[in-house]
């Protein structure tokens, strides 16, 4: 009969170590998990998801400004005109974009901005604030006006022909610049062309990075 030897426990735990010691350890993802692949696969699910965001985001912003500038003009009445100096600082300032209403010229008073072609000059138009309402011996209205920002009156006297006056009554800060950056031969240009390359390119990296449809074996 062959003996059987028994290891005494502080020896077989001292064995179980080292034993533990030798053996392969798994990562924490799992095994097979590649850390590093995981990492980078979050990145780029991460810069998708923004990519998204952002040309989702830029789409709304295009829209409401076209809605904004050339459908809410038609549709609701009121206009839309870029200031193109500081004269009406701070209420406007140059770039920003301002809203008008067409209002009756009798309601129109003192303290008002209005938007009107100015008498004199290259009869260009002009917003300012009215500081004085004449009657004509003729029976129309004149106005004397003055831009917040300067400082004296503007030295002509406007009569304003018709039965309606533009009367200031929204400023949308800044977007004039971004208006008048867009009417760039250049910058329209590569609009017209380079964004429906863009959607193109887009709408095909999309269809190239689906994975293909496992076959089914009969």
């Amino acid at each position: 009969m062959s003996a059987v030897t028994e290891i005494p426990t502080a020896a077989r735990s001292a064995a179980q170590v080292t034993e533990l010691s030798r053996r392969p350890r798994t990562p924490r993802g799992g095994a097979g998990t590649f850390i590093p692949a995981r990492a980078a696969s979050r990145v780029k699910t991460g810069f998708r998801r923004g990519a998204n965001v952002l040309t989702t985001t830029m789409f709304v912003v295009a829209v409401s400004a076209f809605i904004f500038l050339a459908v809410g003009p038609r549709a609701l009445g009121y206009q839309t005109s870029t200031m193109l100096t500081g004269s009406m600082s701070p209420l406007i300032h140059a770039g920003d974009v301002v809203v008008t209403v067409p209002t009756a010229v009798g309601d129109i008073v003192v303290g008002d901005v209005i938007t009107y072609l100015i008498p004199v000059e290259n009869h260009r138009v002009e917003t300012h604030r009215v500081t004085q309402i004449l009657t004509n011996a003729d029976g129309t209205t004149a106005v004397r006006t003055k831009g917040d920002a300067n400082n004296g009156v503007d030295p002509w006297t406007a009569t304003l022909n018709g039965a309606t006056v533009d009367r200031h009554v929204l400023t949308v800060p800044y977007v004039g610049h971004v208006i008048r950056t867009l009417r760039q031969p250049v910058v329209l240009n590569t609009l017209m062309y380079g964004a429906p390359a863009v959607l193109v390119i887009g709408l095909l990296a999309s269809i190239w990075r689906k994975d293909p449809e496992p076959a089914v074996s009969g």
